[in-house]
């Protein structure tokens, strides 16, 4: 593995911290195109001669040396996870983190006037042993947490804070680029290379660079602090879905699958409770037994205990950790000139301001709304029809709409599971990958590509038709303790062709119930769903054709897109009639069946949207307030009270476990994004139900990986979908595919 480079090392720690991706400016722009670039073979040896008297990082520690130490073996290198060791991990990051400060200080103080090659293909080329350590911190935060490991990340949180404030607020580092950024070089520059100049401009500019003194060593501090807090939080959150587990009795098994009993026997069994069944603390376990069970009580209760992760009012409460992060936060921003937090981090984003952002939340939000009357309303028949003598409340939303669903549509979710095993859905999407991007999928011999736990198998992903080596895909699709709850993609590796060709290693990571020994794993279609959606992910970094790593990144409310449209493919008859078979069987899912799933595809809209909206409403108003004596649990409340939230739903996040703005600022001020992306898939879906060959159009299909998936943040993604489209993305493609009303044209 070559240089992950200082701006994308800056990303890595932004689990941590986060700092601008990019920034409307009046840069020229050229249209998408494929970015597939012939950078001149000689273009790294300035950088190279620049950094070759740097000693490479030593830890002085052999586990240390083990992390900071070249990927090897095939496939261009691959990581060490079969060695890795959580007590290298220390000495690791610190000698990795000298190194790069000396890369830094290099570029930084060469006397040498700055230029394209000396100043930013220098920084590329830095942060390559640090990058690699970065890799194992992920494992070990995600998918293999222990106690050992969270003791040195939250000791490790504020050091790498300061080690990045270090490299942020170098002025003359930050001059060098600035002056490459205001030369005639610059203008000169392919769009592709001015794009690159312009982002490691901004990912300063916008982190603080421009700040003197006390203000400067202010942001330096905050940043520190917001790290330790960021990782408290996330720890909180973890220690609670560790922590509450809802054991029952086979006399208590009424009304579930005999899938997830199978499941949640074997959880039992894992925590030494043989003879139980175990209800886990994570969404997969909660979201089934809620939409299944008869009893009510226990509904509530597990309700009760998923929902109040971070706020039970004990050591792992997160509520005064959450009010000090948003003040900090808008502390920081105030250091900049920013009003507050959401304007600052929506600059350099596709929706650029909050205002713009809000508005489309809002135009969503009534349609929502009255849709969730209507659920209720209908629910509430069933359930008086039935004698049950209640009012529908939060914990009988699910249960209810599987009576409502089974009612109106005759379709019931457990007859729709037993026709989606994992393993199928795997080769589905495969065959997807197949039809539009060419690539081919074979499983890696067990035990030549070094894995960090048995469950996890690895496939190398080449072209179709030359046989080329593209990169590897890796799969980790089992909850276990210790992983983190949820779905997610990663990358241990990124595309880049400037100085020789780099491969894409990429991963998907679930939470999928195991089961049984030797029975296949049955999944929800909202499973399959999400399955598609992050293997969307890991696609994006496949297909990747940019130069350089920097343009391997990208911008928040875009990046969700290509994993949105990727689930539409689950969808597809090629898809229902070949992979979604019945796992006794082999028989594909009947035609009425499928009907009936597609009749229902707007169903339960109410609930999935509502749910959603309130937490990216509630992400933008706490970043949007005066955040002086905030009381988490109190604005929650009142924000929801003023929106109109119906009692029967809570925020699919509620704030003390609402990761993904609280244990980093990935989405902070960005949960938004989801819908603002979702606006583009559901208008490139309609462009692929209008082309000739439907969801397979070859030529549709080119023009998707051609601009929308290869040349990843190397052209501005409205661009780039402009290209793909032929104009802007409508929200009448939106609102038509959740089955709302069209909001009235101004």
């Amino acid at each position: 593995m070559r240089a992950i480079n200082v701006i994308l090392l800056l990303a890595l720690v932004t689990a941590i911290h986060g700092c601008g991706e990019s920034k409307e400016t009046a840069m020229s722009k050229a249209p998408a195109e494929t970015v597939t670039i012939a950078v001149p073979a000689d273009i790294g040896k300035t950088a190279d001669a620049l950094l070759a008297s740097i000693p490479a990082a030593d830890s002085d520690n052999d586990a240390g040396d083990v992390l900071l130490s070249e990927y090897s073996g095939p496939y261009g290198g691959v990581p060490h996870f079969d060695t890795m060791n959580v007590a290298g991990m220390k000495p690791a990051l610190e000698a990795g983190m000298a190194r790069s400060l000396a890369e830094i200080d290099a570029i930084a103080n060469n006397p040498e006037p700055p230029d394209f090659a000396n100043t930013i293909i220098a920084l590329e080329r830095t942060g390559e042993d640090l990058g690699r350590v970065f890799t194992y911190w992920g494992i070990w935060s995600s998918n293999m947490s222990t106690p050992e490991f969270r003791e040195i990340q939250q000791e490790m949180a504020p050091k790498l804070a300061e080690f990045r404030s270090k490299i942020t607020q170098n002025d003359a580092l930050f001059q060098r680029v600035k002056r490459v950024y205001e030369s005639d070089e610059y203008k000169s520059l392919p769009a592709y290379e001015q794009r690159l100049v312009w982002l490691t401009y901004d990912g300063f500019a916008s982190d603080g660079a421009t700040l003197k003194g006390e203000a400067k060593q202010r942001y330096a501090a905050i940043n520190q602090r917001l790290a330790e807090l960021y990782t408290q939080f996330a720890n909180n959150v973890l220690a609670d879905e560790e922590g509450y587990v809802t054991y029952i009795t086979s006399m208590q098994l009424g009304g579930l699958p005999e899938s997830f009993v199978a499941a949640a026997k074997a959880a039992a069994g894992e925590r030494g409770q043989a003879g139980k069944y175990a209800i886990t603390n994570t969404r997969s376990s909660m979201d089934p037994f809620l939409t299944f069970s008869d009893e009510r009580a226990l509904r509530e209760k597990v309700w009760r205990t998923y929902y109040s992760r971070g706020d039970n009012g004990d050591d792992h409460d997160n509520n005064a950790i959450i009010a000090e992060i948003v003040k900090l936060r808008d502390e920081r921003v105030a250091l900049l000139d920013y009003d507050n937090y959401a304007a600052w981090r929506l600059q350099n984003r596709m929706a650029k301001t909050p205002e713009r952002a809000l508005g489309l939340m809002e135009a969503v939000w009534p349609a929502a709304v009255a849709r969730v009357r209507e659920e209720v309303a209908d629910m509430q028949k069933i359930a008086d029809a039935e004698g049950a003598d209640i009012t529908i409340e939060p914990w009988d939303y699910r249960y209810y709409m599987e009576k409502l669903r089974k009612e109106r549509y005759a379709l019931d979710s457990d007859e729709v599971k037993q026709y989606l095993q994992l393993d199928k859905l795997r080769e589905a999407m495969f065959f997807v990958a197949g039809e539009l991007f060419n690539f081919k999928f074979t499983p890696v011999t067990a035990g030549s590509v070094p894995v960090w736990h048995p469950d996890v198998k690895v496939w190398e992903v080449t072209d179709k038709t030359s046989g080329e080596h593209v990169g590897l895909w890796y799969l980790d699709p089992f909850a276990r303790q210790g992983k983190r709850s949820g779905a997610w993609a990663t990358s241990y590796r990124s595309h880049e062709t400037y100085n020789g060709k780099q491969t894409p290693l990429v991963s998907n990571n679930s939470n999928f119930v195991k089961g049984e020994e030797g029975r296949p794993v049955l999944v929800s279609w909202d499973d399959a769903t999400t399955f598609f959606h992050e293997f969307g992910h890991a696609l994006h970094g496949l297909s990747s054709k940019v130069a350089y790593p920097t343009l391997n990144g990208g911008v928040r409310d875009y990046t969700e897109f290509q994993s949105q449209l990727l689930e539409r493919w689950l969808m597809t008859d090629e898809v229902i009639d070949n992979y979604l078979v019945h796992y006794k069987t082999g028989e594909p899912m009947p035609a009425e069946l499928v009907q009936k799933i597609k009749d229902a595809a707007t169903f339960m809209q109410g609930f999935g949207t509502t749910e959603y909206l309130a937490s990216a409403l509630v992400d933008m108003r706490y970043h949007t307030i005066d955040p002086e004596g905030l009381d988490p649990d109190a604005f929650e409340k009142a924000t929801l009270a003023d929106l109109g939230m119906p009692k029967e739903i809570v925020m699919r996040h509620r704030s003390p476990h609402f990761g993904h703005i609280f244990s980093g600022e990935g989405y902070s001020a960005g949960y938004y994004g989801y819908m603002w992306a979702d606006v583009l898939t559901a208008d490139a879906a309609e462009a692929f139900k209008e082309a000739p060959g439907g969801f397979y159009d070859k030529e549709l299909a080119r023009r998707l990986v051609d601009n929308l998936f290869s040349v990843r943040n190397a052209v501005d993604p409205a661009d780039a979908y402009r290209a793909f489209r032929g104009r802007d993305a409508e929200i009448g493609a939106l609102m038509r595919d959740r089955g709302f009303p069209e909001p009235a044209k101004k």
